[in-house]
């Protein structure tokens, strides 16, 4: 029989839940064994890892620990059976911890988008899934309350997309873990046109006894849309708003004008002026 000093690397398993282990007194350990040399030789003691449970700990002075004779006991076990613990370091092992906490956040993804001529993103982008889960210590993960995806780029697009992007990681989230690293960003593109329509302006809030011409009495709107879209509208889906109550005082006869009612189908409309001349007449 021979004896031989070795040093073994704990490797702690089983942390309690919702606590992720930050620091141990202890990392290894030095032991003296006892058995053959050819056991000695096959066991391989050289860098030899150990695991060490520490799902029931003791607490002291708000500091949990396990005993010498607890892990002691873990190590015998783990040892062929013909081999003998003979010495070891026989002072308990205390350990650091940090809360662990869940939350689930937005995606917000980064694209850069460059459609080609005369197309269009045909309603919102959508993010699949739009929302992960992280999980980590408490004063990391109440840092932050959205991910982001790295920058994305996305050029001369004519078609229908579908691009994964990875997820960035906060430097600071050292020892946060993410559901998922990657999502799938998905968009419509469309080709569209342009179209000018003539709308009525329509003058509200007058005073009493009183009538109102404005010139001109129509105005463009340039509007932008799917070309299916834009063959189907007609000047009555519009309507153009003059409030009497904001043409200011009495000595100008400028009367600002807005868009109040359009098509949601289009992807934009722009008056080709944005005031109109008027004149008041009184009613007897």
């Amino acid at each position: 029989m021979y004896t031989s000093s070795a040093v073994f690397e704990l490797n702690f398993v089983n942390t309690p839940k919702d606590f992720l282990l930050v620091d141990a007194t202890k990392n290894e350990i030095d032991v003296k064994l006892r058995a053959s040399g050819f056991q000695l030789f096959g066991f391989n003691i050289k860098n030899k890892k150990v695991d060490i449970d520490i799902s029931n700990l003791l607490q002291s002075d708000d500091r949990p620990f396990i005993p010498a004779d607890v892990y002691r006991r873990q190590i015998e076990k783990q040892l062929p059976n013909s081999m003998t613990l003979l010495e070891m370091d026989d002072s308990a092992i205390y350990f650091d911890f940090k809360e662990l906490k869940t939350k689930e956040l937005p995606v917000k993804p980064r694209i850069r988008l460059n459609l080609a001529q005369n197309y269009l993103l045909d309603g919102e982008m959508q993010v699949e899934p739009d929302t992960i889960t992280i999980r980590g210590p408490v004063n990391e993960v109440d840092t932050i309350e959205v991910v982001q995806t790295n920058i994305l780029d996305l050029s001369n697009l004519t078609a229908d997309f579908s691009r994964e992007a990875t997820i960035k990681r906060p430097p600071k989230l050292v020892n946060t873990t993410f559901s998922r690293t990657r999502v799938l960003i998905k968009g419509k593109v469309a080709r569209f046109s342009e179209k000018v329509i003539k709308v009525p302006v329509k003058v509200i809030n007058l005073p009493d006894r009183t009538e109102i011409r404005t010139f001109p009495d129509q105005v463009s709107i340039l509007v932008k849309g799917k070309i299916e879209v834009l063959k189907s509208i007609e000047a009555s889906d519009f309507q153009i708003i003059g409030d009497f109550g904001e043409a200011g005082s009495g000595t100008t006869n400028i009367l600002p004008i807005t868009i109040a009612k359009k098509p949601k189908e289009l992807y934009s409309a722009s008056l080709s002026e944005t005031e109109v001349e008027f004149i008041l007449n009184r009613i007897p």
